[in-house]
This record gives structure tokens, C-alpha cells and sequence, in this order.
């Protein structure tokens, strides 16, 4: 086991509630509001708010390919601009870049707690109060000086991201990402290296990481500052340094799992959304429990077996 058991524990519970908060975010749908018609009825219209980053649902399967096409290449041009920013060190613009996704994440998940809350003021003002919200946990964020901060946002930022996909694929082309992704994450960590060396940059230089993030001292650890605490003078004991152990979990590990969620949901129904987070969960669990310490490994192609495994599923039993 990687980490310990309650630290793998905690990872995996962040996980799960995570998917479970995208499936809510986007069965909720917050590019739409409930605007009451002349006629007494009440009809689903656009939200004005988010217009500028509602994306046109896809209709036909020559709509989900141009979609597919366009996301792969998205993708590669995001990773190489990051590769690119890291090698020439502007890390200035990579806190914009982060500062600019989280505030859009956030904003789009309160936005969706906001209207199945039915709140009894203008949309205008629903609007504002939670872009101002989104802006000051996006800095709070940004700024690495709050653990619990990051992971709480964690939560939010990638039903957020999610729900922008989900309506421009289906279940052809979310499998095809999927894998494409996991192919990627075996390259990136057991080829290339690039993904520790994007992890440690954020962690290192910007202060930042996108993912799960939970750092810990083992017992033998915490046996060594008691030992110190007794034998050791307290002005030289701040002189004493020891190294912290470190759980992560990529936001790529967290959100593909809630996009594929949400694409069977909209699919097949929210039984088939929750086998997906179960595969996906049983996937991750697989690689926590089996994965050895000090050892990188790539958790897309497990998380994407089990997803495979809930959708097949999926199919055979609903």
C-alpha cells in the first residue's frame, strides 16, 4: 500500500464524494434557469449569465467527432503551452491560467447549488454574490496557504470543468478519450517522466496542485518529534527538520471519471452514471491498495478499467 489507511482512505472518500457532487452539478444543469411564461407555465431557458461558456450540445454522431477532434487537440496544446511555461519558468501566467480555471469551476458548481436551492432573489444578483464567492476561494486558493482550502475546492472545481463536456460526447467518443487518456498517463509517467516533473513544479514553485492534496507524518514519524521533544532543547528543536509525506491524486484522475459519469447519466440514466463511479472507484482503490511506496504510477488506465467494467454493465443489465 502506497499510503496508509487512513490516509488512503481520506483520498478515497474525497473521490467519491467528488463524483457524486459532479453527477448532482450536472443533472442540474446551471447553463439553464426556470423562467415563468406569460401563460402561467414555467419553461427551462437559457441562463444569460453563462452564455459565454454554454457549449453547444452536440446532435449528431458527426457533431460528437468534430467535438472529439477538437477536445484531443485542446488537450495537446494545453499540455504542450504547460511544458512550454514550465521549462521558461513563467510561472506568473500559469497562476493566471489556474487563477482563471478555478474561479469558471467554482462559479459553475455554485451556480448549480444556487438554482435547485431556488433561491428567491434576481438572477442578477444569484450571479454576482457567486462570482464574488468564486474569486475570493480561487485567490485563497492560489495563494497555498490553506490545505483544508484546496481540497474543499477540490470538490466543486472539477463538477465545474465536467459539466462543460458532458454535452459535447457521447459514450463512443468519452471511451475513446478515456483511453487516449490512459495511454497518455502511462506515457507521461513510466516513458517520459513528465507528469512528476509537472507535479513537483506546482507543488515546488507555483504553490499549486491541481488535485487532491493531503500532506502527512507516519507513526515513526511522529514517534521521532516525541523522542526529540524529550531529549532535545526547545531552542535548538526548531533547528530540526523532517519531511513530510505527501498524498496526491491528479484533478485529470478526478474529473474524467465525473464526465463519463455524466455522459451515462444523460445516456442510460443515474444507475448507469453510478456504476461508472463504482468501476471507477474499484479501479482506483486496486491501484492505492497495490501500488508500492516512493513509486509513481499512473492512475487512468485503472480508474478507466473499472469505468469500462460499469459501463459493459451498464449495458448487459438495464
Amino acid at each position: 500500500m502506497k499510503h496508509n489507511l487512513r490516509i488512503t482512505a481520506l483520498l478515497l472518500a474525497m473521490f467519491v464524494v467528488t463524483q457524486f457532487i459532479g453527477l448532482y452539478v450536472i443533472s442540474t444543469n446551471p447553463f439553464t434557469i426556470q423562467q415563468a411564461q406569460t401563460n402561467g407555465t414555467v419553461q427551462a431557458t437559457t441562463n444569460p449569465y453563462l452564455e459565454w461558456i454554454n457549449p453547444p450540445p452536440a446532435q449528431t454522431q458527426s457533431d460528437f467527432n468534430s467535438s472529439f477532434a477538437y477536445l484531443i487537440f485542446a488537450f495537446i496544446l494545453a499540455i504542450v503551452l504547460l511544458i512550454l511555461l514550465m521549462k521558461f519558468q513563467v510561472s506568473y501566467f500559469l497562476k493566471i491560467w489556474f487563477f482563471s480555471v478555478i474561479t469558471i469551476a467554482l462559479l459553475l458548481s455554485f451556480m448549480a447549488i444556487a438554482k435547485s436551492l431556488d433561491l428567491n432573489v434576481g438572477q442578477e444578483a444569484v450571479f454576482i454574490s457567486i462570482l464574488a464567492i468564486s474569486l475570493v476561494l480561487a485567490f485563497v486558493k492560489i495563494s497555498g496557504k490553506s490545505y483544508l482550502i484546496h481540497n474543499l475546492t477540490e470538490l466543486l472545481i472539477y463538477p465545474g470543468i465536467a459539466t462543460v463536456f458532458v454535452p459535447i460526447l457521447n459514450v463512443w467518443t468519452v471511451v475513446a478519450l478515456l483511453l487516449l487518456i490512459s495511454v497518455y498517463d502511462m506515457w507521461a509517467v513510466w516513458h517520459s517522466g513528465v507528469m512528476q516533473k509537472m507535479a513537483k513544479y506546482q507543488i515546488n514553485t507555483l504553490k499549486i496542485f491541481s488535485g487532491f492534496f493531503v500532506p502527512y507524518i507516519s507513526k515513526q514519524q511522529r514517534s521521532q518529534i516525541k523522542t526529540w521533544k524529550k531529549t532535545i532543547p526547545k531552542s535548538k528543536l526548531k533547528n530540526k527538520k523532517i519531511k513530510v509525506n505527501v498524498a496526491i491524486l491528479g484533478g485529470g484522475d478526478v474529473v474524467f471519471p465525473i464526465i463519463t459519469a455524466g455522459v451515462m447519466f444523460m445516456t442510460l440514466g443515474l444507475v448507469s452514471a453510478i456504476f461508472v463511479i463504482l468501476g471507477a472507484t474499484l479501479g482506483l482503490s486496486y491501484l492505492f491498495f497495490a501500488a508500492e511506496k516512493k513509486k509513481f504510477y499512473p492512475a487512468m488506465p485503472f480508474i478507466t478499467a473499472g469505468i469500462l467494467i460499469g459501463i459493459i454493465a451498464s449495458y448487459l443489465l438495464l
